[in-house]
């Protein structure tokens, strides 16, 4: 590992630790400058690993004097503690935050793989059931994540965070409701609804064709726009008092019948 030449950073006025903070804290300028935050080693070297070249990386030796061999050759500012402190948003930070460019994607140029298995969450709000759920779609093997009418920016740092890295190595498109319909139409991809109400029981469904998974908010579900154009709605049995589970893990649940029905790794 090595530095730029530059003197260490010790003041929280650097403009370079303003601009962490800002882009960190501010959606529209991470829109604006198409860039975003990456803190934490691990999340790091996924976001290396998926290709991004970093714009900035700083490094506190406070924090963590072990540099994991993907990291070695990054060119790094280093920082003081309580500057890191400063641009973290972790409690137990592990001297690592980095600006990387964030990744253009397009669903109408994806290109599809035999029998696609997607996942589509409209309207999630909460950056850590978004982060959850990109972390099941990488371990189910999902072919492509469909955020329908975000609240929450799919690169926000939270995220990223949440998702352990995992939103760099699952393609996934911020898409409006029609836009996606109308793609996943195209395809022939069957829509299936997840639903409270619905009378299919999960495992009834057949998810071994191409399959796109839908999953709403947790105190609304999907919307009726979803649920009148679904091929077919599927519930999840509940024996408690609840009326709902939490999104991210009704996505594990429907995630996992598709891997054991297609019979995957």
């Amino acid at each position: 590992m090595y530095t730029n030449g530059m003197e260490e950073i010790t003041s929280l006025q650097n403009p370079r630790v303003k601009y962490v903070v800002r882009l960190r804290e501010d959606k529209r300028q991470r829109k604006l400058d198409t860039q975003t935050i990456v803190e934490g080693k691990y999340e790091l070297e996924l976001a290396l690993a998926s290709g991004l070249n970093p714009t900035e990386v700083f490094y506190c030796k406070d924090f963590s004097e072990k540099i994991p061999e993907p990291l070695t050759e990054l060119n790094t500012i280093s920082v003081t503690k309580h500057v890191f402190e400063k641009m973290s948003q972790r409690e137990n930070p592990d001297g690592w935050v980095a600006i990387v460019p964030t990744p253009a994607r397009d669903l109408d140029s994806f290109t599809q793989p035999k029998d696609p298995f997607f996942i589509l969450t409209e309207s999630v709000e909460k950056p850590g059931n978004l982060g959850a759920i990109l972390r099941t779609a990488d371990a189910a093997g999902v072919d492509g994540l469909i955020v329908s009418d975000p609240r929450v920016d799919l690169f926000n740092p939270h995220v990223v965070r949440a998702s352990r890295g995992t939103v760099f190595t699952v393609p996934a498109f911020e898409i409006d409701n029609t836009h996606a319909l109308n793609w996943l139409r195209t395809r022939k991809i069957v829509v299936v609804a997840s639903s409270p109400e619905a009378i299919n029981h999960y495992t009834e469904i057949d998810f071994k064709g191409p399959t796109c998974i839908l999953v709403g908010t947790e105190d609304k579900g999907l919307s009726d726009f979803w649920l009148e154009n679904a091929d077919v709605s599927a519930h999840i049995p509940m024996s408690g008092k609840v009326n709902s589970l939490n999104v991210s893990t009704s996505t594990a649940i429907l995630l996992y019948e598709v891997v054991r029905q297609r019979g995957l790794p």
